[in-house]
């Protein structure tokens, strides 16, 4: 007899949704998968034949072939296994096939028939809603998960058991509830913290409000690390949408915290200076996973001592940071994330870190700190907003209070600067996405702001993208402001994060 039923595969940072298709009929007794299912999918035959045995349910003894379609789409993890014991089921006529219809099944089998959570839940019950099926039948540990998708019943069930006597009629099951439970407080470090530094502060605060990229320059010890890691809680709050976004991330990538269905904070990534390219844009066995830069996305990627990374690493980020995503091709899958994230970057002015120290001395050879600078391209220069010298902090500044400003006020200001762009594009958007369209539209210069414009391009000898950039920086001071137009104060504070001397970067 022939059954199908609904499921899923995570697929980048979505889903596909698969039919498993199972004929039961006369042959020599087996089990075969087919329609490209990767090796945890083909090992489910035998978490599917031991769960309905161990459940008190017959398994056929005859010819069972299940198709999974469409079947040039690669399938991978273990949430095909509900479906495919239910296909069997249906098959079998142990359950009604009506009683699927509408439906969809997604979560691992243990072999005693237990349900375990699986990653990417969020994903594939946004795509059974997209689809216009009314449910999603889930593991109970992930049904919060899949609740948050409005308009999708999200049935929870501990074992195949439960699964079965549901699908039969036999028990009643109330669908999850839509609820948004409070995480754990957030570490972020107050900028209370931070001594002296108030140049980079005040760049830290303006990258916030309009999602600049920014870089830190200064010796060891001056407060680079500490500044980037402010940065998250001077961030506002993640809009719904932008919350949902993240968390189906994090769930296919399955990083989501336990218990914690809604990621409410921005992210903070900080890879170590050895990871992989495929560690940073993406990739792994079948199809691509989430990178370094996907993870961050709608937050901040924090890289520290940024001239050790390779230098593959740092070129690959050059096209998600105009593009603000990224297309990973591997064995002839293309997977497009979101990238959408603000770059931190951290370095030394040379190898040993104290060029240009009043109180110790450099101990580079002038053709180790050539080969230190060449290691960042210009071109990927040119794509950040903000630059940044820290000097070495004094006596006074050590011994001081520290009493600075909180982060509490500095959000406030980038909150209100945010809500102005989010009341500009219609959306929520930030200055530093947008295209040479908009910057012509949208950052009317005063007179005298032309007029100091037009020397700056001689003197800092910007390029094209330069000038855009400088312009989007000048827009979110003015909206710091609450100005309408920018004025040459305004410009005049932009140019001073792209007036770094000669050879110093």
């Amino acid at each position: 007899m022939f059954a199908k039923v609904v499921s899923g595969t995570p697929f980048g940072v979505e889903a596909k949704l698969v039919e498993v298709q199972c004929d039961v009929g006369p042959g020599l007794p087996g089990f075969s998968i087919v329609g490209l299912p990767e090796k945890e999918v083909s090992e489910a035959r035998e978490r599917v034949r031991s769960a309905i045995r161990n459940v008190g349910l017959p398994f056929p003894g005859t010819k069972i072939t299940a198709n999974l379609a469409p079947a040039d789409l690669k399938k991978e993890g273990a949430g095909l296994d509900l479906a495919l014991a239910v296909a069997v089921l249906v098959a079998t006529e142990v359950i009604p096939a009506a009683r699927t219809q509408g439906l969809a099944f997604y979560g691992e089998l243990s072999l005693n028939g237990e349900l375990r959570p699986v990653r990417g839940t969020l994903a594939v019950a946004l795509a059974a809603r997209q689809a216009g099926l009314a449910g999603l039948v889930v593991p109970e540990a992930v049904a919060s998960e899949a609740a948050l998708v409005e308009g999708l019943a999200a049935y929870p069930v501990r074992d195949l058991g439960q699964a079965v006597a549901f699908l039969k009629g036999e028990i009643a099951i109330e669908p999850r509830a839509r609820e948004f439970p409070e995480g754990p407080p957030p570490e972020w470090l107050d900028l209370r913290l931070v001594r002296g530094q108030e140049h980079a502060r005040r760049a830290l605060e303006i990258a916030a409000a309009g999602g600049h990229n920014l870089l830190m320059v200064g010796p060891p010890g001056g407060g680079k690390s500490l500044l980037a890691r402010c940065l998250p809680g001077i961030l506002p709050p993640l809009s719904f949408e932008e919350a949902l976004e993240v968390t189906r991330i994090y769930s296919v990538a399955g990083l989501l915290p336990p218990g914690q269905p809604l990621i409410r904070e921005r992210p903070f990534r900080a890879p170590h200076h050895t990871v992989s390219y495929a560690g940073m844009v993406g990739g792994g066995h079948g199809v691509p996973s989430p990178g370094e830069i996907t993870l961050a996305h709608h937050g901040v990627l924090f890289m520290d001592e940024l001239p050790e990374f390779d230098r593959k690493v740092l070129e690959a980020l050059r096209q998600p940071l105009e593009d603000r995503r990224i297309t990973v091709v591997r064995a002839g899958v293309a997977v497009t994330f979101p990238a959408s994230f603000t770059l931190v970057g951290a370095m030394n002015p040379c190898p040993c870190g104290h060029l240009g120290d009043p109180l110790r001395p450099c101990r580079c050879r002038p053709h180790e700190i050539v080969q230190y600078r060449k290691r960042i391209s210009g071109p990927f220069l040119d794509r950040i907003d903000l630059f940044v010298q820290l000097p070495r902090l004094t006596k006074q500044e050590l011994l001081g209070d520290g009493t600075g400003e909180p982060s509490q006020a500095v959000r406030a200001r980038v909150t209100e600067a945010r809500e102005r762009q989010r009341a500009r594009f219609a959306r929520p958007r930030t200055n530093a996405e947008m295209g040479p369209g908009e910057v012509e539209r949208l950052c009317p210069l005063v007179k005298e702001a032309k007029a100091l414009l037009a020397r700056a391009i001689d003197h800092f000898a910007l390029t094209g993208r330069g000038y855009v950039r400088v312009l989007k920086v000048a827009r979110t001071i003015a909206d710091l402001a609450g100005a309408d137009t920018i004025r040459a104060e305004h410009l005049a504070e932009a140019l001073q994060y792209r007036a770094f001397e000669e050879g110093e970067l």
